[in-house]
């Protein structure tokens, strides 16, 4: 399709330089790591490049941490954990409280940090900002209702007594695509429980993790409760390997992709660590003939190309009533038009940025050119924009006549590519939205009630979407089933991943 049947934002040139001159509170932009209380270098001194992915200029460097760096965290937060684990929840609650004070009163900052590390709309980034904000609020609150039990004894003279004990430090791995949300949303739970943490954010979006450290300081929580190593791709694993594998490690919460989970999984596996794994999704996104279909568009737009289509949840396949479907993709299509202006996230007008990394990219066109091959027809978009700026730009694109068969229907995509299916009977469409190995998400529209508790019930995911296109909130437990993790994080239920249950039999 032409390139014109898509909108672009401004397309003003931007420079990291200038978005940093923006920040009225330059101090939230840190290079160093966050190890107990202080702002340190590698022992090596080296560092690592973060780049903007919308103009891929170099934003800065960051310090470069090995496994002999993360040692010196895990320690930091060992020795911290002795006095943390005995504050009160009343005492933590009122930390976290501030924190979450001090995020929302510089969002603007954070946001524009985010934007030009993350590649996101300045309006999306400030929606992760106050998303993530919120699951810090949330916990500080749960601190406070971490409940045990008594249970009735057997024997006339004992009692039974079950308490909730924080399980120790906690090794957190997240990932690029919410470098705010996902180290909040762990971290919260972990500090409301009485756990201390050690932080390895992706190497893509570091500064976002280390602007939340410096408000985490001011906020007054205690030098080695919290901790923040940065590492470039080349000492990931081994960093990865540190935080699996240490014994002081009790707890691990990674996010992340399916494969590289198992390899934590496996590490982690070694000194039996607690572990709590969010992975990849392939999330089926369903529109019954008698769905509204104006609705299901409009949710569609935000499932799918959030993020330019990079979360974990995100509708990856679209599978559409053979009675409305040419009706529904019509409509879709041009309400994408309507909707998505592609630019730099940082550009006026900007709804939709670019993929973050090159691999994404190359992931992305390659999905695309087998789709293709295989007899698949591009309706929209299909390639890089004409854009000024020199990012990892790809258009929002819609397929039909799609094969369930290629890679773009088996595997994750991880960007904006939106796959049109069509199917006939209630029973194929659930068939073929369960075939895949992975159960993070599921969304459908449909008006019969019926249907809803049948097609909610039968899908083999951990959450579902009906009649709307999100799933995640700070009060909802959020986490997959089969090859997409163990866990919850969020809700009442994600701080219990950090804490360790003992019983007392109390015989007099």
């Amino acid at each position: 399709m032409l390139s014109s049947q898509l909108s672009l934002a401004k397309n003003v040139q931007i420079s990291s330089a200038g978005e940093l001159a923006k920040l009225k509170d330059k101090s939230l932009f840190r290079y160093e790591a966050y190890v107990n209380g202080n702002w340190v270098k590698a022992a090596t001194g080296k560092t690592f490049d973060v780049v903007d992915p919308g103009t891929l200029e170099t934003i800065g460097t960051v310090t470069d941490m090995d496994a002999s760096d993360v040692r010196k965290a895990v320690d930091a937060a060992s020795t911290a954990f002795a006095s943390w684990k005995k504050t009160t929840a009343k005492q933590r609650s009122v930390l976290l409280r501030k924190w979450h004070d001090l995020i929302i009163t510089n969002k603007d900052d954070l946001a524009r940090i985010l934007a030009l590390e993350g590649g996101k709309p300045l309006a999306e980034a400030t929606g992760e900002i106050m998303y993530g904000a919120s699951f810090i609020e949330w916990f500080g609150e749960e601190a406070k209702r971490v409940y045990g039990d008594v249970v009735p004894s057997p024997f006339g003279n004992s009692r039974l007594v079950v308490l909730k004990q924080p399980i120790g430090v906690a090794g957190i791995v997240t990932p690029y695509n919410f470098p705010n949300a996902m180290i909040t949303r762990k971290v919260g739970a972990a500090l409301a429980a009485g756990c201390t943490v050690v932080v390895r954010p992706a190497h893509e979006t570091p500064y976002s993790a280390l602007a939340l450290c410096e408000l985490a300081q001011r906020a007054g929580i205690p030098p080695g409760v919290i901790n923040v190593v940065t590492s470039s791709l080349y000492n990931t694993p081994d960093v990865g390997g540190e935080l699996t594998t240490n014994p002081a490690i009790r707890k691990v919460s990674f996010t992340g992709s399916t494969p590289v989970g198992k390899l934590l999984m496996k590490q982690a596996s070694s000194t039996m660590k607690k572990i709590s794994f969010e992975l990849g999704g392939n999330a089926p996104f369903i529109v019954f003939d008698d769905a509204d279909l104006d609705t299901a568009a409009e949710h569609l737009i935000a499932c799918k190309f959030r993020n330019s289509g990079q979360t974990c949840v995100c509708a990856n396949r679209i599978y559409v009533h053979e009675r409305v479907y040419d009706e529904f993709v019509d409509r879709f299509v041009a309400l994408v038009k309507e909707k998505l202006r592609i630019g730099h996230g940082l550009d006026e007008g900007t709804t939709f940025g670019p993929v973050i990394t090159a691999r994404g990219l190359e992931k992305v066109e390659d999905q695309l050119k087998r789709a293709v091959n295989s007899g698949a027809k591009v309706v929209l978009g299909g390639k890089r924009p004409d854009l000024k700026v020199a990012g990892h730009f790809f258009e929002p694109t819609v397929l039909t006549n799609v094969s369930d068969d290629v890679p773009m229907s088996c595997e994750e995509t991880f960007g904006p590519l939106c796959p049109i299916y069509k199917f006939s009977t209630e029973d194929e469409v659930i068939s073929r939205a369960n075939n895949v190995p992975v159960g993070l998400a599921g969304y459908f529209f449909s008006r019969d009630i019926g249907r809803i508790f049948r097609v909610a019930e039968a899908l083999e995911v951990g959450m579902v979407g009906v009649n709307i296109g999100t799933v995640s909130s700070e009060v909802a437990p959020f986490g997959g089933v089969k090859e997409s993790g163990v866990g919850r994080e969020g809700s009442r239920y994600g701080i219990d991943e950090y804490l360790n249950i003992k019983t007392l039999n109390i015989a007099f």
